[in-house]
């Protein structure tokens, strides 16, 4: 993901996923990727937790597919049936990834013991509590190709919950058995917490100067603002400056 980069416009709406809440749009954009597209079906919160969480996600080192603010532009969406799920405008594009596919709870395992810890300290940084995977089933929003042992981590939306609870996510997060070396080994929480603060001073700022106006307001009017508190979100993730940053409330 660049900054630099123009900014990439919707040319063709290919078809709509039948996967996840928001049931993405597969694109076509500009720079001919393919993406997968949450617009209007998902609400404005949703949005900015994608691209915030996403830019911290990337700058933290997680293998995430390239996204953009990409745009929809006006009459596009009414060539598709469920068009207006997507709307025109500022949208969230994440590049489409091929052959891989959702990682079974068999294969959690197999994954290199450094990215495990890696994906559930950036879950714990920024209380994403979407990446549930037991024995019982679940929703990891990891991909994984077994060839390469490559992991590939998506979705974001759901990212600094106020709501999040610590004890449903030590018990279900698909690398929940790697909490306990986080929250215990002093060097390795030391390393993560440095990871955590470069990363914030980095991309933060940049990031939330890219979100676009139009989704921190529910309405077309902009009289409604979003839910989404920038303030209360950036004091969680300043967490990592807290020697607390480990401990269960």
């Amino acid at each position: 993901m660049s900054f630099a980069k123009p900014p990439v416009y919707i040319e063709e709406i290919l078809r709509r996923s039948d996967q996840g809440i928001t049931r993405p749009f597969l694109c076509r954009g500009d720079d001919n990727s393919l993406y997968y597209v949450k617009g209007s079906a998902a609400n404005k919160r949703s949005l900015i937790c994608e691209w915030m969480a996403g830019t911290l996600a990337s700058g933290f080192g997680l293998n995430v597919p390239q996204f953009e603010i990409a745009y929809v532009p006006d009459g596009l969406a009414d060539l598709h049936p469920e068009g207006r799920d997507l709307g025109s405008g500022p949208v969230f594009a994440s590049q489409a990834a091929y052959n891989l596919n959702e990682i079974l709870f068999v294969q959690a395992g197999r994954v290199p013991l450094e990215v495990r810890r890696d994906v559930i300290a950036f879950d714990w940084w920024v209380r994403n509590a979407d990446r549930s995977l037991t024995a019982t089933g679940g929703n990891p929003n990891l991909l994984w190709d077994a060839a390469s042992s490559n992991l590939v981590v998506i979705d974001h939306n759901q990212a600094f919950d106020p709501d999040f609870d610590p004890g449903t996510f030590l018990a279900t997060h698909v690398f929940q058995a790697e909490f306990a070396a986080l929250s215990s080994d002093l060097m390795l929480m030391a390393h993560y917490a440095d990871r955590m603060k470069a990363t914030l001073d980095l991309w933060w700022d940049n990031a939330w100067g890219r979100v676009p106006g139009e989704w921190l307001y529910h309405d077309d009017e902009q009289t409604i603002p979003t839910d989404f508190d920038p303030a209360a979100s950036l004091a969680l993730v300043a967490r990592c400056y807290d020697q607390d940053l480990w401990r269960l409330p």
